[in-house]
């Protein structure tokens, strides 16, 4: 059994407790220790800030150009925190418990209330760096409601609160760059974590412009890297998000969890045809004003402006009365999904349905639903050529998130000493599905509040021997990382990398993707390592290591993304119930429901990969529930 490191006492004084009693690192010594920060997104880029501004000495590395351009800033509804301004009823407690049961009563009690209550501080923190979250008209912060909650406790700035967050984080960030702190190294991937006598202690990465394999050392690394949905080749992800980095430390030893627990997410641009190399969300916070239906006639392909009301199938609202269009978003997808399956889907592939804004233009006025969703309507617009004031939208189900990632403790570190995981990167807050506006939530409190005490923690209570580039780890792990890129060179073979990403992504997706079964999975584990011996076979990486090489890159990462989805499918064969987004078709109730088997499955699944070659071995965190009662989840 894992140890996670949680804190005795009442859930809500543990990290309290904890903070009164952790051991420090004092102003002077702070300067003596060098941290490694991978991933300039929220987490990444608040952690590399903060812990600059303490004192260390701190190295920051990201896959973009600058800081700013990471995946975080593709966010776009809102943040969450428990300040109940709107004065409807929420607190920590109700954030704490919506999460729970957000996530299906599959996440660490004590982390998640935590999360809620350094929610209300990440809100002073942004205000003060100067994030233009939306206002009332008299100039208070204002509030809208997402899904799994009946409060209003999401803020935002329009339809770009990721970017106007990242922001505040990338000009933090830079105020310590700009002050020798933080030495920025941009356009570097990371390929291989460095283990000295078994504890993280540098990494190697590769310079994407000149090609240039580069070492570097450290007292802790800390990944903040971003999750794995581009598994799935399509995905509202960025095309560059990948899981090198956090692949590369599993390899090493650390454990990944629950992989098999991906979002789908329910508001999406729909497919338009085999040319598309990712999707584009549609925020959740369109659910606020904007009503999800289809015909109730199976086949009934009128434009949605003929359709009359008595004809139209309101079906979340129908079936979920008590929250409506603003149920989580695992739930919303599965019905989408039903929808369509039955035939009632709209659009010419019949894999949409309608987000209609009508009701709420007539009751708001058109300039009021403007001000509030007005980027999205025109993002909308400009990808589909129709105008979503006039006709409804058409939206469905798209891969999203992952709630899976390496794991960690109480702490934020993984099983192996002195690596630190955050936000996306680790699987330790959100359950089996995340509600919304939570991701951006989690990013910032990892970030600002939680790492820069667990990793004191860390450095006052290890004995470090000094350790730099010199060291003979460094340099067996750069001639593993060589030793990949000419293996992938020399193939030569006739396929390109994309095509086999392509292929990989519709065994996920039609496997593991919204609905999986014990038959498919296993099917799907049979295909997948074939893809793989094919890929090994015959794909084609053209140009050298040594300079600027998008198709090399692309295919280190599809090359990990291989074994991942392997690994995503036996996780999610091995676990027979229903929870969450993790959706077994053989485990649900009469209504549809994901039926969970607590008896059986409540535990967190943390694989381990033997550096032999053999069969993952599983290892389990049996999870306490002490404050919350586990009951079958209902939104009705």
């Amino acid at each position: 059994m894992l140890d996670s490191k949680v804190p005795e006492g009442p859930l809500k004084d543990k990290w309290t407790n904890y903070k009164n009693k952790c051991k420090l690192v004092n102003p002077a010594n702070k300067r003596k220790h060098k941290v490694i920060v991978v991933g300039t997104g929220l987490a990444g880029g608040a952690a590399a800030a903060t812990l600059a501004e303490l004192g260390y000495e701190v190295s920051s590395f990201c896959i973009q150009d600058s800081p700013r351009r990471a995946h975080s800033i593709a966010a776009q509804g809102g943040i969450n925190a428990a300040k109940n301004y709107p004065n409807d009823g929420d607190s920590i407690w109700r954030l704490f418990y919506d999460t729970i049961k957000g996530g299906d009563y599959r996440s660490r009690e004590a982390n998640v209330h935590r999360l809620a209550e350094v929610s209300n501080n990440i809100i002073d923190q942004c205000v003060a760096q100067g994030v233009p979250f939306a206002r009332d008209y008299g100039g208070l912060l204002d509030n809208r409601s997402f899904g799994g909650a009946q409060v209003s406790r999401t803020f935002y700035a329009r339809g770009a609160t990721g970017q106007q967050l990242l922001l505040g984080a990338y000009s933090a960030l830079m105020k310590e760059v700009g002050k020798g702190t933080v030495k920025l190294f941009p356009r570097r991937e990371m390929l291989e974590l460095v283990l000295v006598d078994g504890k993280a202690r540098g990494i190697v990465v590769r310079n994407l412009i000149t090609g240039d394999v580069e070492t570097y050392a450290a007292d802790t690394v800390i990944l903040a890297t971003g999750g794995y949905g581009n598994v799935f080749y399509l995905s509202t992800n960025a095309m560059n998000s990948n899981a090198t980095a956090a692949w590369r430390a599993h390899k090493k030893g650390a454990y990944f969890a629950n992989p098999c627990y991906t979002q789908i997410h329910p508001t999406c641009i729909p497919v338009s045809g085999d040319h598309q190399s990712k999707l584009t969300l549609m925020s959740e916070s369109l659910r606020n004003d904007g009503r999800v239906w289809v015909p109730k006639k199976k086949g009934d392909k009128r434009k949605a402006i003929d359709i009359p009301e008595d004809e139209r199938d309101y079906y979340l609202e129908e079936k979920y009365p008590s929250f409506g269009n603003l149920v989580p978003r695992d739930v919303a997808s599965r019905n989408a999904k039903l929808a369509c399956d039955d035939g009632r889907g709209v659009g010419e592939s019949g894999l949409a349905v309608y987000l209609d804004f009508k009701d709420s233009i007539d009751r708001l006025g058109e300039d009021t639903v403007r001000g509030k969703y007005g980027n999205l309507f025109d993002m909308y617009e400009r990808i589909t050529d129709e105008n979503p004031y006039k006709t409804p939208m058409r939206i469905f189900p798209a891969v999203h998130y992952t709630m899976g990632g390496l794991w960690v403790d109480y702490n934020l570190m993984s099983n192996l000493p002195g690596l630190h995981v955050l936000g996306e990167a680790n699987f330790s807050d959100h359950g089996a599905n995340r509600l919304g506006a939570s991701a951006l939530m989690q990013g910032l409190a990892d970030g600002y509040f939680v790492i820069p005490y667990t990793v004191g923690t860390y450095l006052a209570d290890t004995k470090l021997e000094k350790v730099d580039t010199s060291h003979p780890a460094f340099s067996e792990a750069v001639k593993e990382v060589n030793a990949r890129t000419e293996k992938l060179l020399s193939i030569k073979g006739s396929r390109s990398v994309d095509s086999f990403h392509k292929e990989l992504g519709l065994v996920m997706w039609e496997y593991c993707g919204m609905a999986r079964t014990e038959e498919g999975l296993k099917i799907a584990l049979e295909k997948i390592p074939k893809i793989r011996e094919e890929f090994y076979k015959d794909v084609l990486v053209t140009g050298e290591g040594e300079e600027l090489n998008q198709e090399l890159e692309k295919a280190g990462r599809v090359a990990d993304f291989l074994e991942l989805g392997e690994l995503m499918c036996r996780d999610a064969l091995d676990r027979s119930e229903s929870c969450g987004g993790h959706f077994r078709l053989e485990s649900r109730t009469p209504e549809d429901e994901a039926l969970r088997k607590d008896d059986e499955f409540s535990y967190v699944s943390a694989w381990e990969t033997p550096a032999d070659g053999s069969d993952p071995i599983l290892h389990k965190e049996d999870l306490v529930f002490e404050n919350v009662e586990l009951t079958q989840r209902s939104y009705k």
